[in-house]
């Protein structure tokens, strides 16, 4: 019998992962995010199941999360948010993900992550070789790791992709679309739909699916007092909510706003009725639309 150890590395592109977990959150019907432990007990099954391995000696020996963020003086700007990166960073460490952040950068008006994937990509290499990691698993859909997993290939790392597809409408009927690289799926070892195991494994209430999603998630609602509203914003209620976005009364026009535009609560503690607190900002099209919206006390 080999008694060695299949030594797992995890490595999250953070920008992804949270996308996917707001997914899940908001036009899922599960609506709730992704458990970091019950995923991981995922990724350990899994890989048990596809190396013929014995899950007992499978096991997860690092696990890091790279994604770029706001500044603490940004973040401090915008409500509770440096409360929930704080809140994030606790779930993270208690998993035993090391995290990797760089400052976001503006580029023709719009923060972007810059150098995210290449550092992900070279940590990974560099573990896989010092550590001799035998499955390198990615939560990631950049194309651009393709050249990654090639590399790990070359050390005789199996490389394991965690991917989604999927597609919802916004309520101006825009369809938004997420697919993974075809030729990243093509490139690993052995490439995960997620989308279709999860769906599946909810229809046949598989414990370790479920166990990927967060139970009874608990939320906290910061809310602020009307003599804290930000100097030059606007006040109004909720008019409808839908999901993951809703619309703020604001005659002539209701202001249509995003579930990532709240910023002092999780946009599941929302009520239509409620007071808030936002700014008036535009989207892609030129259109009049609400941000940096808070609940009042």
């Amino acid at each position: 019998m080999n008694d060695k150890l299949t030594r797992i590395g995890v490595f999250y592109d953070g920008n992804f992962f949270l996308h996917i977990s707001n997914y899940y959150n908001y036009e899922h019907p599960k609506q709730r995010r992704l458990s970091i432990a019950g995923l991981h007990e995922f990724i350990t099954r899994s890989v048990a199941q596809v190396e013929g391995e014995d899950a007992r000696r499978c096991r997860i020996v690092d696990a890091h999360y790279f994604r770029g963020r706001l500044s603490a003086h940004e973040a401090n700007q915008r409500g509770d948010m440096l409360y929930w990166d704080r809140l994030f960073d606790d779930i993270l460490m208690s998993a035993g993900v090391a995290t990797h952040y760089l400052p976001l950068k503006v580029a023709n008006g719009r923060r972007e992550e810059r150098g995210i994937d290449v550092w992900l990509a070279l940590e990974a290499f560099e573990l896989a070789m010092r550590k001799e990691l035998d499955v390198v698993v990615l939560i990631a859909s950049d194309g651009d790791y393709v050249t990654l997993a090639r590399k790990l290939h070359s050390l005789g790392t199996r490389v394991m992709l965690l991917s989604w597809d999927f597609d919802f409408y916004a309520d101006n009927g825009k369809q938004m679309v997420t697919r993974t690289s075809q030729d990243l799926a093509e490139e690993v070892t052995y490439p995960m739909a997620m989308h279709e195991l999860i769906d599946e494994g909810l229809r046949n209430n598989d414990p370790v699916v479920t166990n990927i999603f967060v139970a009874g998630e608990s939320k906290k609602k910061v809310v602020i007092n009307p003599e804290d509203i930000p100097d030059g914003a606007e006040t109004s209620i909720v008019l409808s909510l839908k999901n993951g976005f809703g619309f703020i009364k604001y005659p002539p026009n209701n202001l249509f706003f995003h579930h990532t535009s709240l910023v002092n609560a999780d946009f599941n503690d929302l009520a239509e009725g409620d007071t808030v607190a936002f700014n008036i900002g535009t989207n892609d099209e030129g259109e009049e639309i609400a941000i940096d919206v808070q609940i009042l006390n």
